[in-house]
Parts: structure tokens; C-alpha cells; sequence
């Protein structure tokens, strides 16, 4: 594949991620539980991470976090959704290296990470662990 062509396809997957998270904050909460999403994006940085590798799966996650957040958040939620995605990508990245768990399991496990993450930032965030509280929750 020519750069160009890798150029064009990691910024079609960007935009999916991106258009997957504007969907995604559109619709009804599935479940009365604050918090709780589908987490569609992941799509986007698992089809990275497996076709692309894991520069293009960084740049897809790290770039859909930043302009999400600066076309729909706010500097709060850039903080979070940060968090919550560094460390998903991380603990996917380990998990596909040594073959720990199938495709389903990895986006699974990602999207835990991600809570995980978002709690962990709000107990730094917060100086409390009571955040923690609502991670079980979150499980479901």
C-alpha cells in the first residue's frame, strides 16, 4: 500500500471513529444507568489496531479523542475520554500481542479499560476513591 493510500484510509477510519462517537452520544441511554455506552468507536480502533497496526490504531484513537472533545465536549471530557482510551488501547495492544483473547474479547476487555480509566481519572480528578464505587456498576 502506497502512503497516499494509507494516509487516505487512516483518515477514513478516523472520520468513522469520529462519526461513530457524534452517533453514539445521540442515542437514548439503553440502560438507566449514567455513563453507559455501546462504545462504537472501539470499531474504528480495533479495525486499526488488527489491519493497520498500532501506530495507525494510536493515531485513530488519539485523534478522534481530541477533536470529538473540541467539536462536542468539553475540556472535561477530553480529560476523561483520554484516559479512558490510553489506557483501553494499551491493555488491547498487550492482549492482541500475546494472543490473550479472540477480536470479541479484546473489544470487551477495551471497553471495561476504558471505564476503568475514566474512573481512575475522576478519583485523581476528584482526590476521592468513592468514584470507584460506581466501576461495578459499570461492569454490567
Amino acid at each position: 500500500m502506497t502512503k497516499t493510500k494509507r494516509l487516505v484510509l487512516l483518515s477514513a477510519v478516523t472520520a468513522v471513529a469520529m462519526v461513530l462517537s457524534f452517533v453514539e452520544s445521540r442515542i437514548p441511554p439503553l440502560v438507566a444507568i449514567p455513563g453507559v455506552k455501546v462504545g462504537l468507536a472501539n470499531i474504528a480502533v480495533l479495525f486499526a489496531l488488527f489491519r493497520l497496526g498500532l501506530g495507525s490504531a494510536i493515531c485513530v484513537s488519539l485523534v478522534r479523542v481530541l477533536l470529538v472533545s473540541l467539536l462536542f465536549g468539553t475540556p472535561a471530557s477530553f480529560l476523561y475520554s483520554l484516559s479512558g482510551a490510553v489506557l483501553s488501547l494499551a491493555v488491547m495492544v498487550l492482549c492482541k500481542k500475546f494472543s490473550l483473547l479472540t477480536e470479541v474479547g479484546i473489544s470487551v476487555l477495551g471497553g471495561v479499560c476504558h471505564n476503568a480509566g475514566q474512573i481512575l481519572m475522576a478519583c485523581l480528578v476528584t482526590k476521592t476513591d468513592l468514584f470507584s464505587l460506581y466501576f461495578p456498576v459499570l461492569l454490567l
